[in-house]
């Protein structure tokens, strides 16, 4: 049985709160009605009216090597795609189902050519699979507080086998982990109500995935949903523990600790707009600069931020969100480094900015100018080597002005004249302090 290692743990999370920036694909069957990835439960559509989704899908234009490029672009170090969401439609070939992607006209795998093109811009691979299926006959119907037809009479629970679905399930899991070669995230999604943890036959799934891919690295949504932390939290990690916190569209105020106070690794899951799959009238995009300005913030919190697309059912992304990872990657080309392999600080979080660090760099991100030289505050003196602008290395002075000469203890940063800043998204410094002994 799969137990808790805090070395091994540690090791496989490495490379995970270096990268602290990844793209999430929601795409599916739903982007043909394009009304969202709930479309089918919060419309109550019935299996045989879904159908003509299944009979008319077919991707024309899927290209994941696009994708993928953009995701690289942008920044990201990882990608998630969803092999399977709730509608129970699958990406992959799977040999449990017909309800599959190799069975619409398209009759491709598209998870295969998916973790290919991944792999060759030098991403990690991550895949989403949901635990929770409304196409599946054994799925809870009648009743259950999200199925389409919780509230038709004619689909109650009589004679469905619970533990016939965690098979197929736990078959299809199999599958993900044994027939694409090395898988980076497995992102689960998600537990609710009574159907958590061992209701899923969560610890025998746990030892097979563990098993197959022992270095993978897995959300905590066995155990949750967007809300809790699950038990590494508590400091009674079970043997289907995530690995990481996954707060849904929203930041936590203080990053996320365990019991004890220790700080944790999470992830922040972020829609562009307001939808994860494709919404044809959704066109209220958070601007790049924003997003830009949230990813800083989820590293100063020592955290890490997946950004979604949903592609539209040709296997496009939207023009409003290609435009929005390529100002990402415009900005990430210069200051990469305030993010990668960085994380909280021990100076406090400045009034007109956010700081991030990593070894004896401390990051300050200047969202808005100052009146007058910027304090640096909690930078000490005597460990002051430099301070550069981030994305052209030129050096920035030690201010000596007299204006804040009631401060002697305060290292002011003197960046000129001009009150606008170079970058006025975030312009970046770095401070470099002498080694501690």
């Amino acid at each position: 049985m799969y137990t808790f290692n805090r070395e091994e743990y540690n090791k496989r999370m490495e490379w995970y709160l270096d990268a602290r920036f990844g793209m999430f694909i929601h795409w599916g069957l739903y982007s043909i009605p394009a009304r969202g990835e709930w479309v089918r439960s919060e419309e109550e559509i019935t299996r045989e009216d879904y159908m003509k989704y299944f009979e008319e899908f077919d991707p024309v234009d899927y290209d994941p090597k696009k994708w993928a490029r953009a995701a690289k672009e942008a920044g990201m170090k990882y990608v998630v795609l969803t092999a399977k969401h709730h509608d129970g439609f699958c990406l992959f070939d799977s040999q449990y189902t017909d309800f599959k992607s190799t069975n619409t006209k398209c009759g491709r795998d598209l998870v295969r050519e998916y973790v290919d093109a991944v792999r060759a811009e030098g991403l990690k691979v991550g895949i989403y699979f949901t635990i929770i299926d409304w196409y599946h006959d054994d799925y809870p119907h009648y009743g259950d507080r999200q199925h389409p037809m919780r509230n038709n009479p004619a689909y109650k629970n009589d004679g469905r086998n619970f533990d016939n679905y965690l098979t197929y399930m736990h078959n299809q899991i199999r599958e993900i982990c044994t027939n694409y070669g090395k898988i980076d995230i497995l992102w689960f999604d998600f537990s609710y109500d009574d159907l958590r943890g061992e209701a899923w036959r969560a610890t025998e799934l746990m030892d097979m995935v563990r098993s197959l891919q022992p270095e993978v690295i897995i959300d905590n949504r066995l155990e949750c949903s967007g809300e809790g932390y699950g038990s590494l939290a508590a400091c009674k990690p079970t043997p289907y523990h995530g690995d990481f916190v996954s707060p849904e569209q929203m930041i936590p105020p203080n990053g996320i600790q365990d019991v004890e106070g220790n700080d944790i690794a999470w992830e922040a899951c972020v829609t562009m707009n307001n939808h994860w799959g494709y919404c044809a009238t959704d066109h209220l995009y958070k601007p790049a600069p924003m997003l830009i300005k949230k990813l800083v913030e989820c590293v100063s919190k020592g955290g890490n931020l997946i950004l979604n697309v949903g592609p539209d059912v040709k296997g496009n992304i939207p023009e409003e969100s290609m435009k929005i990872l390529q100002e990402i990657g415009k900005w990430m080309k210069k200051n990469g480094e305030s993010i990668y392999g960085c994380g909280k600080s021990q100076i406090a979080k400045p009034d007109y900015g956010r700081v991030t660090a990593k070894g004896n760099h401390v990051y300050f991100h200047l969202f808005e100018n100052t009146i007058g030289p910027v304090p640096l505050l909690g930078v000490p003196k005597d460990r002051l080597k430099g301070i550069r602008y981030l994305a052209t290395g030129a050096e920035v002075p030690v201010s000596t002005s007299w204006v804040h000469s009631d401060y002697p203890d305060i290292v002011f940063a003197d960046l000129g004249l001009d009150p606008v800043l170079p970058d006025q998204t975030d312009t970046v410094l770095d401070v470099i302090l002498e080694e501690e002994c």
